[in-house]
């Protein structure tokens, strides 16, 4: 296809709501877990991406989706802490995206190299797959049959899917479980007979909690490091340095006022989407003003009662599926990471930080002084970022 600076407006808007569809799936398929609304997971998705593209200048054609890192935290601070105490956490995920933003254009990327290195960040991604494992198995198993048809079907479109429809494996796995609860008369469709064409989305008041804060900030040293590759990877299929120009201080920072508007309207942390990504590179299109396009089309999506409607009336059984392949496919990016990284697991020091940066994340360990605790994935990043600042090592294992 024609580059997006030839294209008249309609085809840019066509070309855009396209991009919108290949991250649709994972956008909305977050809140559904977490319980949150999907309408505004989209409208915060649409809003965070146009802060972003206003921050960096309206250079970098990135799209920001719901972020999968939160599912696990979401779901236990929201049980500690109830939902508008978990908003206060998400906000203040912001603020450690713009403190990475300011080391970055202090000291570059070097910093932060040393403060997250693979044996830190591969055994955190792990243990945001595998967090959840029980829960997908939990809701697959309340009706067996839809949840490996759902499975099946994201397997097959991944594995055999050709240009964009490879692109959307969640998309299509989620439609064919849908169909397939259809044919089974398991789905209720009065709710979306009684919902209105149009309605705002359920936006969620904040509720300060120090303790949400405390519990959610760590977690954000993963996606952070997703961020940054997101930026390397629109590079490579641009062929342009967005980490000089604009600068990657800037992206971060755009990510990290987007996530916290996010929580401030109640919807999941956003990340930049490796799937639009993709579609960017199959396509040939990388005017950043086809993203923003996308962007708009999620806002207007998003006040659109019938979507809602019929993205909570998904059985449960299918995002059971769903999520037995997404989060065994996390962690499976996590072991990436160490391998890709030849990280020396015979090395002592290394084998020490991944062993107990998983055990501390899996034997859900919990640190407590007073009214204070950290617990989970947080407290397990803590644990491996400060081994690998502790823990002696020679020059030459430097660079792991």
């Amino acid at each position: 296809m024609e580059n997006a600076k030839r294209l008249n407006p309609v085809q840019k808007t066509v070309v855009g709501v396209q991009f919108l569809f290949v991250a649709f799936g994972a956008t909305v398929l977050v809140p559904l877990l977490v319980g949150l609304d999907p309408s505004t997971a989209l409208f915060t998705a649409g809003l965070g991406t146009l802060i972003f593209h206003l921050i960096t200048k309206g250079k970098v054609p990135l799209f920001l989706g719901s972020s999968f890192a939160f599912i696990a935290p979401i779901i236990k601070a929201t049980e500690l802490y109830g939902l508008a105490g978990t908003m206060c956490g998400l906000i203040a995920v912001g603020g450690v995206y713009g403190l990475m933003s300011f080391l970055v254009k202090w000291r570059g990327l070097q910093l932060i190299n040393r403060l997250f290195p693979p044996a830190v960040i591969g055994p955190v991604i792990i243990l945001i797959g595998l967090s959840l494992a029980g829960s997908g198995v939990n809701m697959a198993k309340s009706n067996w049959t839809i949840a490996l048809i759902s499975l099946a079907a994201a397997v097959l479109v991944s594995m055999l899917g050709k240009g964009l429809l490879k692109l959307i494996p969640i998309f299509i796995g989620i439609i064919t479980g849908y169909i397939a609860s259809a044919c089974f008369g398991i789905i209720d469709y009065q709710p979306i007979k009684e919902a209105a064409w149009l309605a705002l989305p359920q936006f969620v008041r904040p509720e300060f909690s120090w303790g949400a804060i405390v519990f959610m900030v760590p977690v954000a040293i993963a996606p952070v490091i997703e961020h940054i590759g997101g930026v390397y990877a629109i590079n490579g299929v641009t062929g342009k340095d967005f980490v000089k120009d604009p600068g990657l201080h800037r992206t971060l920072l755009g990510d990290g006022v987007a996530c916290s508007v996010a929580g401030l309207l109640g919807g999941p942390p956003v990340t930049t989407y490796a799937e639009v990504t993709g579609a960017i590179s199959l396509t040939k299109i990388t005017d950043p003003a086809v993203i923003r396009i996308a962007a708009v089309a999620g806002i207007l999506f998003s006040v659109v009662g019938k979507v809602s409607a019929v993205l909570k009336s998904i059985p449960e059984s299918v995002l059971g599926g769903i999520m037995m392949l997404l989060f065994g496919t996390i962690a499976s990016v996590g072991i990436s990471t160490l391998v890709n990284a030849k990280t020396d697991m015979g090395n002592t020091r290394n084998l020490i930080i991944v062993s107990l940066t998983l055990t501390f994340g899996i034997g859900g360990a919990i640190f407590q002084v007073g009214e204070f605790s950290m617990t989970g994935i947080g407290l397990a990043a803590i644990i491996g970022v400060l081994l690998n600042l502790i823990l002696p090592y020679h020059e030459k294992e430097s660079n792991l």
